[in-house]
């Protein structure tokens, strides 16, 4: 079965396009950036902005099944939905799977995640097999804190002690995995955490473990954490993103069971998560 993997270069594409090719699917890989290093043997690399229809089609010849992930285009007004999906109904896809987020549904007033919106109704309007991928926060975030790590033992953070259940976006590639490959996973909205309440000074915490070194925790007031953020993050992400990381709604703290359920294992902790990345913090 082809399967065509947008966003192929970021921290869920990767690791996607990786477990369907160990799976012996044909992948072709959709970035806007150019194609990276190290490519599977095999994978057929695209490079265009899926927020443009006629780009991706050529993409989609042959494809039976599609990953969409929203990456630059997520801020973007671009085309609209429906023509993008109807560019995969064309070409054959009968499959899709879409990234959005937990806040589309916690916070579905947030500005930030509209576009996400949109293509949920899309997508559940296509006409399609589709499964929803709502995963909350990334572990992978506190690679923001990887620099300061190395060079001052410190990480800087806002709200220290407010947990969130981080799930390690392998697992995210993995549920996709499933839902790409598998049959049982039709019209089916999983919410991805991981399998704890972790708050960013216990993040710091694992960190310093694994280490084997002290690293520092400074809590930053919201107004220094949005100066921060704001230098690479739109404003109104920026409020979003802080709104969820310092007043969290209950079900942005609940723990779901979906990851165990599609892939038969516990989710990955944060611990895992840096287990497996720990050069970057060296």
């Amino acid at each position: 079965m082809m399967i065509v993997v947008t966003g192929a270069t970021g921290n869920i594409g990767r690791t996607l396009v990786q477990l369907l090719t160990e799976a012996d699917e044909e992948v072709v890989a959709v970035s806007r950036r150019p194609q990276p290093a190290g490519l599977a043997a095999g994978v057929r690399w695209a490079q265009t902005d899926i927020g443009a229809a006629a780009g991706l089609r050529p993409a989609l010849d042959g494809a039976r099944a599609l990953f969409l992930l929203l990456g630059g285009e997520l801020n973007s007004r671009g085309e609209s939905p429906a023509s993008l999906l109807d560019s995969a109904t064309d070409a054959g896809v009968e499959r899709i799977v879409l990234v959005s987020s937990q806040v589309s549904a916690t916070r579905p007033e947030a500005l930030s995640h509209a576009r996400l919106r949109e293509f949920e109704s899309a997508v559940r309007a296509a006409g399609r097999d589709f499964t929803i991928l709502r995963p909350g926060g990334f572990a992978s975030n506190a690679f923001a804190w990887a620099e300061t790590v190395r060079t001052k033992c410190t990480i800087f953070a806002p709200f220290g002690d407010v947990a969130l259940p981080v799930i390690d976006p392998s697992d995210i590639a993995a549920v996709a995995a499933a839902a790409l490959r598998e049959d049982g996973h039709a019209d089916h909205v999983y919410e991805l955490t991981g399998p704890e309440l972790i708050s960013p000074r216990e993040q710091a915490a694992v960190i310093s473990e694994a280490l084997g070194e002290e690293v520092a925790f400074v809590e930053l007031a919201r107004e220094e954490a949005h100066a921060r953020m704001a230098q690479f993050m739109p404003e109104q992400v920026v409020t979003g993103t802080l709104d969820v990381l310092g007043v969290p709604l209950p079900a942005e703290q609940k723990i779901s069971p979906d990851v165990a359920a599609v892939l038969h294992r516990p989710a990955n902790s944060f611990g895992e998560w840096v287990a497996h990345n720990l050069p970057a913090f060296r």
